[in-house]
């Protein structure tokens, strides 16, 4: 059990750090939250992976996670991309 509460904290932690990033006062801070964010979802994408190849309960559930912590990776990402460009 104390496995799936690391991940669930773990998980939750890049929604209430990209709130921090959408109300950053600069743009440096912006980019320096985003990073956070990109950080936490690295993390959450980790304990993912390691529920998944453990075979813990529910790990059926954990490939379509996976796939959208995938995917919020890549947007982030990108957005730090687009953001340093016009540093």
């Amino acid at each position: 059990m104390k496995r799936a509460n690391i991940s669930a904290n773990s998980s939750c932690a890049p929604a209430p750090n990209y709130a921090e990033a959408r109300g950053a006062e600069s743009k440096a801070d912006f980019i320096h939250k985003l990073g956070i964010v990109r950080k936490e979802l690295n993390e959450s994408r980790i304990w993912l992976r390691i529920l998944h190849k453990t075979g813990a309960p529910a790990s059926e559930l954990v490939a379509p996670l996976l796939g959208e912590v995938t995917e919020l990776s890549r947007i982030i990402e990108s957005s730090l991309k687009t953001a340093r460009s016009h540093h």
